[in-house]
């Protein structure tokens, strides 16, 4: 049963329905060094939550409350 827990996104497991743009540091952890986004399979989202942060980060960059390259 444990085990089942631990594969589950981090977002889902804190019962997460949407991401939102102004937590800058949730959105930090979700990109690379170089301002990509980081895979789902590196950072263990599931598709609904990967396409929710995809849009808080398009948001967030948009608003320049982060930068579009590293």
């Amino acid at each position: 049963m444990r085990a089942r827990e631990a594969a589950k996104c981090r977002f889902c497991r804190d019962k997460v329905d949407e991401i939102d743009y102004k937590d800058l540091t949730v959105l930090h952890k979700l990109v690379t060094s170089q301002g990509k986004q980081v895979s789902r399979k590196r950072s263990g989202n599931c598709a609904h939550h990967q396409r929710s942060s995809r849009r808080a980060l398009k948001h967030a960059r948009f608003i320049a409350l982060m930068p579009f390259c590293g």
